[in-house]
């Protein structure tokens, strides 16, 4: 009995046993025209048995590239494409950069810094007015987001003025607008009644269930 330790291994688990085999036994082929032959039949079988390769555009590109992987790149025979090499299968990936632009206030992100950019190029207008305005509510938006307890609007003017290096200014009868964040017991209320309404749906449902196993 022959076990599947004491077996070559599966370079391609996917094609199964069978297609390896066949593999091996064409390297061993003196005649040229007969390996391509058999090569091309391989081709054939793997692609009955893997089906869903059929949805990609280089559906026969990708068999014959895993034709030379399964033989360990030992097959010589005429292929349609290029033969891959054993480098080229194990290349590392190039190390993708790490961003490393500096966020002076991480709350607010990098995306406001770049609206300020942008914002700073525009001409003076109610177009640019009302663009500076959006800037400063939403940083206190962001802000909230990180700190619900308290915000001071003083503490948003001042790190907006800092963000902007003082180009963009701000109206003098300019209030920030944007709503506090909801008290925690209001939102625990919320959540009660919210808990309490699925309790009670969830009650019912059983309660339909039993009658109509009575009936």
């Amino acid at each position: 009995m022959e076990y599947n330790s004491q077996r070559n291994r599966l370079l391609i688990p996917e094609y199964g046993r069978n297609i390896q085999k066949m593999i091996e036994h064409t390297i061993q082929i003196e005649d040229r025209e007969k390996r391509n032959m058999m090569a091309k039949a391989i081709i054939n079988v793997m692609g009955q048995l893997n089906p869903h390769l059929r949805d990609f555009t280089d559906f026969k590109h990708k068999l014959w590239d895993h034709l030379f992987i399964i033989s360990d790149f030992k097959l010589d025979v005429d292929s349609p494409y290029p033969i891959p090499s054993q480098q080229t299968l194990h290349v590392r990936p190039q190390r993708v950069p790490y961003p490393s632009n500096a966020i002076r206030y991480r709350h607010y992100g990098k995306i406001i810094e770049n609206l300020i950019a942008e914002v700073i190029k525009q001409e003076d207008g109610p177009k640019k007015d009302a663009l500076v305005a959006s800037i400063a509510n939403f940083m206190k938006t962001a802000y909230l987001n990180w700190n619900r307890d308290t915000v001071s609007d003083d503490v948003i003017l001042e790190q907006f003025k800092e963000l902007t290096g003082g180009k963009l200014k701000l109206n003098e009868n300019f209030r920030l607008n944007i709503a506090e964040a909801v008290p925690q017991q209001v939102q625990r209320k919320s959540n009660n009644n919210f808990r309490l309404r699925n309790n009670n749906r969830n009650r019912n449902q059983g309660n339909d269930r039993r009658f109509n196993k009575k009936k």
